[in-house]
Order: structure tokens, then sequence, then C-alpha cells
């Protein structure tokens, strides 16, 4: 039984709208979809939610849904027709509703506040750089061309160097976030985040909702890498989103960033995603370049839980043959990998769980046992398994389909439904039932069994033992 322990997630859209691709994706090894909320009306987005319903990852049930919320990005809504830039050209940035010729005017809702000293602007993902003369005002700021060009409306504007006070949720997000509960997302992404306050408003639109879905951090703006810490401690999950940090910070030190962020969710057991440009040449082309194989097996190694892919499948010419391709990279850098030297320090040396945990996976690597079962309600006992990142297979059996799909995106965890239990006496007849019942191992062979008792209380992980398949 071969099963990539790195998880794999698709964006939809229009080149892999129809049924049957989407289908074939996740056959080929897509682990979760992801819907961009930033595009469509609400039909639109409702109607992919009801299209990826249909699709079936294992028997009777979808596949595992990630909403990303489109953010305050911040755009040019308004210029002069034909605007060139030249180098040494000076003009105004602006976020009022005054349409003048001498200005750039972009979103509202947000303020200027402390600029650093060489502060520049971005427009277009840096084709136009531009750098802050002086404020002129909460609203307004005064700038030079270092790098000129065509300013056209729509384009996007980054803002490094300077403190932007913008609230994490646009008026779109609040309801895109609204209908992606109701529609039954098991992940929301939220956009541009900057602190780790920015949850505290999702969360209390899920509290007020009556919803418990796990919350991802993508990370791509400059101020999220001085408060990274308290970030992937207070969300449940990061996503390094490489397009707009690209921009944000300077390209060269995006790949230290990268590994910086995930030894850091690593060592929390936060789950980590990498994605922009993973494929970007499969856009156009069936094959990829040598790089980009190179820059997924390096985000492996490095251990990164999941690799998502955007336009290559929303947009691209061969969605499928995308996902072939990562899943092919993805089995054979793992072969490669030696798990005794990456099994994590414990975390919480004074918590059973994580004791227990640790000591599960260090059992798994010490006997050569290939097959790890955690029986969880919430999905919290394969989640601590997984942060030590053991050389066996960890199979969730679960009752509850919400926790099914959670644990879809988590490395190393492949969920399984299985009936209610009620009884912790049921364990081992549950467990060797699965085993048996799928022919998982030959007769004789180990494998590990954690979970926790009082049943379906989240963080109980305390027991572990060895049985033999029969």
């Amino acid at each position: 039984m071969i099963l990539n322990k790195t998880k794999i997630l698709a964006t939809i859209g229009p080149a892999c709208s129809n049924q049957t691709t989407l289908q074939k994706m996740v056959d080929l090894g897509v682990n979760a979809f992801r819907i961009n909320m930033s595009h469509g009306s609400i039909d639109d987005k409702k109607s992919l939610f009801k299209q990826l319903k249909k699709l079936r990852s294992d028997k009777s049930f979808h596949p595992t849904i990630l909403a990303d919320l489109a953010g305050p990005k911040i755009r040019i809504k308004n210029v002069k027709e034909g605007l060139i830039l030249k180098e040494n050209d000076k003009i105004i940035i602006a976020n009022d509703k005054d349409i003048d010729e001498d200005k750039i005017i972009v979103s509202s809702g947000f303020t200027f506040g402390k600029i650093s000293k060489g502060a520049r602007i971005l427009i277009n993902d840096g084709r136009i750089q531009l750098e802050v003369l002086k404020k002129i005002s909460s609203h307004s700021i005064q700038v030079k061309t270092l790098i000129g060009g065509s300013v056209e409306k729509g384009k996007g504007v980054n803002f490094p160097g300077v403190a932007i006070d913008m609230p994490p949720l646009t008026e779109q997000d609040y309801t895109d976030l609204s209908l992606a509960i109701d529609e039954g997302t098991d992940w929301i992404a939220l956009s541009f985040v900057r602190s780790a306050d920015d949850k505290e408003t999702v969360d209390t639109i899920l509290k007020d909702k009556g919803a418990t879905i796990p919350v991802i951090a993508k990370i791509e703006k400059w101020e999220a890498l001085d408060h990274l810490d308290k970030i992937i401690d207070t969300f449940d999950g990061v996503m390094v989103a490489r397009g707009d940090l690209g921009v944000e910070i300077p390209q060269e030190q995006v790949p230290l960033i990268q590994k910086k962020i995930i030894k850091m969710a690593n060592k929390a057991g936060k789950p980590v995603i990498i994605a922009t440009q993973l494929l970007e040449t499969m856009v156009e082309a069936p094959t990829p370049t040598r790089a980009e194989i190179s820059d997924i097996a390096n985000a492996i190694f490095d251990g990164t839980d999941a690799l998502l892919v955007t336009g290559e499948t929303a947009v691209g010419k061969f969605p499928d043959k995308v996902i072939e391709v990562l899943k092919k990279v993805i089995i054979e850098t793992e072969k490669t990998i030696d798990f005794n030297s990456i099994l994590q320090p414990i975390g919480h040396e004074h918590h059973t769980a994580d004791a227990i945990s640790h000591a599960t996976c260090q059992i798994a690597n010490d006997m050569n046992i290939s097959i790890i079962l955690s029986l969880t309600h919430s999905g919290s006992t394969a989640r601590m398994i997984a942060r030590y990142k053991p050389s066996a297979n960890i199979i969730a059996l679960t009752p509850v389909e919400k926790t099914y799909r959670q644990l879809s995106i988590i490395w190393g965890v492949t969920p399984k439904m299985i009936k209610e239990y009620s009884r912790s006496d049921d364990i081992p007849s549950v467990s060797a039932k699965f085993i048996d019942g799928n022919n998982i191992l030959n007769n004789g062979d180990k494998y590990v069994v954690t979970g926790g008792v009082p049943l379906g209380i989240a963080g109980t992980t305390n027991f572990v033992f060895v049985q033999k398949a029969k």
C-alpha cells in the first residue's frame, strides 16, 4: 500500500469545471479542492460547492473543500486614462473619493500608518515601482517613479514598508464566509493576514453561526513576517502564498522565508501549505521544468504538509497532468526520506497526549511497523501523531464525517470513516475489523493503535498498544 504523506490541493476553475475532469483529478490523488472566493457571483460559488459535493474520493464521501476568502486586496479604482509614469515622475496615491488627474485612487477602507525609510509602492506585481517621498495624510502619500509603465484600473497595489490599518475582512468576505459556512466548507483560508488578531473576526462569525471550522492564515504580507510566532500559534494552519509574498519582500528572500515557516509550523504541529507557481509552465505546456520539480521536492524535504496548485488547474490546459506530475514527484521524493532523522522532538513533555503521540511514532519507527491506527472523533489524536513525522502511515478511523474531511490535508494521515462505537472496550475489535476487512497487512504483521478515553473528548490521547493482524 503506497500512501503519499504530502497532500495535494487543487484550485477549481474553468479549466477543470466539468465533472469528468474533476473526478479524474480526485482519482489521480487530489485530497482537497480550493474555491477561490475572489471570483464569481454568489450563485457561481454555490454552484462550485454543489459540483464538488458530487465527487467521490472514498466510497460515498466527497473530497475536502477549502474556501479561500479574497481578503483586503488593494487595487487601483480610478486613474487618468492612458496614464504612463516615467522615471522620476511624481504623483499622489490616495484612497479618498476625489478623482484627480494628479492622483492614483486606490481601494478605500484603510489608512496609511508609519512609513519606513525608502518604502516602495509596487503596482501590477512589481512591474511598476514607486518610492514614497512623504505622507500627506492618513489617506494619501506622495511617490516618485523608479520603474515606470502604463497604470491601469483594476491592477493590484502592494505597500511593503508602509503600515496599513485595514480590517481583515471586506464586505465581500463577510458574504463569502457566511456562504461557505452554510455550504459546509471544511477549511477556511484568510488572505493577507497581518497579525494573529485577524482571526478574531472570523472566529466571531463562526461562533455566531454555531460552526467549528479550522482557519488557515495565508502568509503574503510583509507585516505577517514580524508576527509569525503568534500567527502560527493562533491559527489552525498556515499557507505560504508565494505570489504576493514575492512582491511584498525581495524575491531572493522567499525561499528562506518558506523554509522558516515550514520549520516553525512543524514545530508547532500546525499544517503548512506551499502555494503559487509550483508548476507554472504547465499552464501552457504538458511537461514541467526541472527547476519546478526541484522546487516541489525541496518543499517536501523541508516538511510541508501539502502542495497547492492554483492557475495550473484553474485555467491551465492540462489540469489532470498537473496532478499526475505532483503525485509522481511526491512518491519518488518520499521514498528517499530518512524518517528516523526527521522524527520531531516532543512538544510538551508534561502533556500526556503529546507523550503518548510521540511514543506511538517511536514505537512504529523502532519496530519497523508500517501502520498506525488512530481512533479519533475530533481529529486531535491523528494531528498530534502527524506532527512528529513518523515513517508509518497514519490511518485515522473516525465516525465523524467533518473530522474525516478536515484530516484529509494533514501530512501522513489517511482518514477512513467507520461506524460509531460507544465503549473503549470496543477499540481493539474495531481496529482488528478494519485491518482484517481491508487486507492492509499480512497475517502476523504488527500495527500500533492509539487514541483517547473517555471517547469523543478532544485532546485526551492516553493509550497506545500493539496488535497483530490475523
